[in-house]
């Protein structure tokens, strides 16, 4: 048997671009992740997206964590966690459209929350906020006190 031979992982994260955003409220950061969404797919299908910051709010980077169905899509809280530990964040935001228009969280929205934010915690991570997004409006978990 040879044991010298292994799989190699390979992850990356760059700052190179000209992104130098930082965010202070839940508008700003609804309009980061509304520039993110293909206005054309809004009113269509589900998208999860999460934003990382460092511990000035400033955003590092955004990722897509999935594009699934109609009404809902699946979130995978590992890949979530990932990205915030591939670029050194201190913070995360994620978001969510709703195809329907609806601004309403449904109960899996608020079970996924809450589940985030207890992974979040055990690697040192804030869970600032979670965004639900129409095609004309937001909501905000904090905002609303279900954070």
């Amino acid at each position: 048997m040879n044991y010298n031979v292994v799989n190699e992982i390979k992850l990356s994260y760059s700052r190179k671009g000209n992104a130098e955003k930082t965010v202070v409220n839940s508008y700003e950061v609804s309009e980061v992740f509304r520039a993110h969404f293909d206005s054309d797919q809004m009113d269509y299908k589900e998208h999860f997206y999460a934003l990382y910051l460092d511990q000035k709010n400033k955003v590092l980077g955004i990722k897509k964590i999935s594009e699934c169905g109609i009404s809902s899509t699946m979130v995978d809280v590992r890949i979530i966690m990932q990205g915030a530990l591939l670029c050194n964040a201190s913070a995360i935001v994620v978001c969510h459209n709703h195809p329907s228009g609806s601004l309403a969280p449904s109960s899996a929205d608020i079970k996924m929350t809450q589940k985030m934010v207890e992974a979040a915690k055990v690697l040192d991570f804030n869970l600032l906020d979670h965004i639900i997004l129409t095609s004309d409006s937001f909501l905000s978990f904090l905002d609303e006190g279900l954070l």
